[in-house]
């Protein structure tokens, strides 16, 4: 007798399980739908709206008939193929020296050059004017007049920014590679260096591409550094900026918007076609490369890891030191007077970014975990759609993402016009930006289970949300923990996405920076990016807490069953 022959529990389970489904993808397609698709439609439109019954196309002839487009786009390329062959280089010595030698401080290395992560992108700018700026401490010190505004200013601070992203993607390629390529070319008789460039360099080729193409975007999208030491240098961020904002010319904005979207979309699907064509580096015969003792040139390579770690660490501390005293680089009186920020509000932004980024944590966690459960546990063509939609945000630069949201939702005919000019808004604008992040690694983290949990979930009978509760989430919540913590992080710094939402209510941290710099007031800045850091370590700190905590709980429970 089978299971429906014994009182129907499998065909009813099966029909909960299928509306369950239904109404997630539903649910999640139709937010993807309104919160993805549609304002970049409209801001796609917008692009050929000439506003006076003009060509469809004047926009475009408008902004490519304009000298200073051209120049921005050149400037835009010029300062990203720099800042990525810089990043790589920088990054490929410093992850190559600490995954290949047993060196001292692996662990103090790591952490300083992994700063930038939880600080905004500007804030890398600020330190560099502290240091280099006219009133800088070299200037002053060796009496120089040197100028950091510009190329060489966005560049350096790019270049620092992008540099512990290109470090985590290649100390995971170099960290798994095997050990037996390099005793067969010990074998041939093949020195150092021969060794590197035969069986290093093409076997981490992928994580260098990938490297590379990660630079490229960060820095041919980024916002906040251009602003704050690029002076008259205009990139295409800026642009945008200026356009809608200083000149209210938004065809001409969304058409920039569109230009700059092209090599961040190429980037991207490059990527991804490279990610597909990787093969397994690592095999189950494979024998882990240990490091080793180095020796003159390894020791070398380690001296040149200490200084590029010595000058993050110097262009981050200077934003610490530069809050704390009275009038950076003359005075050096310790003072508190910089935290009493000169702004409406003062500490407000602060509080609507923790509260941003605490409902971005929440509800991004909720909807990439549930777009990843229905790929991998429904099949269903509207499966496609969902993870089409999922991964677009990850090919929109986040200022034509914000752009896309003043067009579409500051408009009476939308229903969810409402939102606009709250904090809802830019809660959603978080989610859909770092969405596809959220996403991926969800999936990935499903893809780890195996299916034979689910089998025997089914077998005994229990149901889709049966088997998510007691089955999944006590595999899938260490996963969870991470992207609500990787949300949070990127919604406490994040300032091109936002930009163009904020208003004098809804006003965020970073965006205050970016006003008080602009203002002169370099010092409370430089006290705000403390405020910004100090807040994302504190919950990151407690996010580790909470993990420990409950890791521990049910390892004694796992021994008490046992």
């Amino acid at each position: 007798m089978n299971v429906a022959e014994a009182g129907g529990v499998m065909p009813a389970r099966l029909d909960t399980d299928r509306l369950v489904f239904a109404a997630l993808a539903t649910l999640v397609l139709g937010l993807l739908l309104v919160f993805v698709a549609q304002p970049l439609l409209v801001v796609f439109g917008k692009s050929f709206d000439a506003g006076t019954g003009g060509p469809a196309l004047a926009n475009f002839s408008a902004a490519f008939g304009a000298p200073r487009f051209w120049i921005a786009v050149r400037n835009s390329l010029a300062v990203s193929v720099t800042v990525t062959v810089l990043s790589v280089v920088a990054g490929y010595l410093f992850a190559f020296t600490l995954a290949r030698f047993q060196v001292p401080f692996k662990g103090l290395l790591r952490t300083i050059i992994a700063m930038p992560i939880v600080a905004p992108s500007l804030v890398l700018g600020l330190g560099i004017i502290f240091l280099l700026g006219r009133n800088g401490v070299v200037n002053r010190v060796f009496g120089l007049d040197l100028s950091i505004y510009g190329f060489w200013g966005i560049v350096v601070a790019d270049a620092l920014y992008c540099l512990p992203q290109v470090v985590l993607v290649l100390t995971a390629t170099l960290a798994q590679m095997d050990a037996r390529p390099y005793e067969a070319a010990t074998v041939l008789g093949a020195g150092g260096w021969k060794a590197f460039t035969s069986v290093t360099l093409p076997a981490s080729r992928f994580g260098l591409i990938s490297a590379a193409l990660l630079a490229f975007t960060i820095t041919i999208t980024d916002f906040g550094t251009a602003m704050v030491v690029g002076g008259d240098y205009a990139v295409l961020a800026t642009e945008i900026y200026k356009q809608v904002s200083g000149q209210m010319n938004f065809g001409l904005g969304a058409v920039i918007a569109i230009v700059l979207m092209v090599p961040a979309a190429i980037a991207f699907a490059v990527g991804r076609h490279l990610s597909g064509r990787q093969v397994a580096a690592v095999t189950d015969r494979a024998v882990r490369l240990a490091p080793v003792t180095p020796g003159r040139a390894g020791w070398v390579l380690y001296a040149l890891v200490v200084l590029l770690a010595a000058a993050m660490l110097a262009v981050t501390a200077t934003v610490l030191v530069g809050s704390f005293v009275k009038l950076w680089p003359y005075n050096f009186t310790p003072t508190l007077r910089h935290y009493a920020l000169d702004i409406p509000g003062g500490f407000d932004s602060l509080g609507n970014s923790a509260k941003v980024a605490l409902a971005t944590s929440i509800l991004g966690t909720t909807v990439a975990l549930t777009a990843a459960l229905l790929g991998e546990k429904w099949k269903h063509p509207v499966n496609r759609a969902i993870h089409a939609l999922a991964l677009m945000p990850a090919a929109v630069p986040g200022m034509v993402l914000g752009l896309a949201y003043v067009f579409a939702f500051n408009n009476p005919a939308n229903p969810f016009g409402f939102l606009y000019g709250t904090l809802a808004i830019i809660v959603a604008c978080n989610i859909c930006h770092y969405h596809a992040q959220g996403y991926l690694t969800a999936v990935t983290a499903l893809r780890q289970v195996s299916g034979t949990f689910d089998e025997a979930s089914a077998t005994l009978g229990a149901s889709f949300l049966q088997t998510l509760r007691w089955v999944l989430w006590p595999i899938l919540w260490p996963a969870a923990a991470s992207i609500a913590a990787f949300f949070f992080m990127r919604s406490m710094v994040t300032l091109s996405a936002v930009i163009f939402l904020v208003t004098p209510a809804t006003t965020l941290a970073p965006v205050a920076v970016l006003q008080l710099e602009d203002a002169g007031n370099t010092s409370q800045a430089a006290a705000l990016s403390v405020c910004i850091i100090a807040s994302v370590l504190a919950a990151l700190g407690l996010s580790r807490a909470l993990l420990n905590r409950v890791e521990r709980h049910l390892r004694r429970a796992q021994r008490e069953s046992g």
